[in-house]
């Protein structure tokens, strides 16, 4: 394994254990909205480096369905949201 693959590995993995870290932390829903959306996003950058290190495209349909979870789990937090704040008012 060359250095590249350590460095890499080690930055997904320390990324991924302070994203998860403001999940169970996070002040607001709003937080911990925001780092799951990085964490999906983390996970489909290290399904995207294991495709073009190992020249393979079989996670790529994992990949869309990754993304299409991610735009609407944001999609429907942010509405959650918007009508919280607007019974508040």
């Amino acid at each position: 394994m060359s250095a590249l693959l350590i460095v890499i590995y080690v930055v997904f993995a320390v990324s991924g254990v302070l994203t998860v870290w403001r999940i169970i932390k996070g002040p607001s829903i709003l937080d911990r909205a925001v780092a799951s959306d990085v964490l999906m996003t983390l996970v489909m950058c290290l399904l995207g480096a294991d495709m073009a290190i190992n020249h393979h495209t079989r996670t790529l349909p994992v990949l869309l369905i990754i993304a299409a979870v991610g735009v609407f789990g944001s999609i429907s937090i942010a509405r959650f949201v918007a009508r919280r704040d607007n019974s508040e008012r």
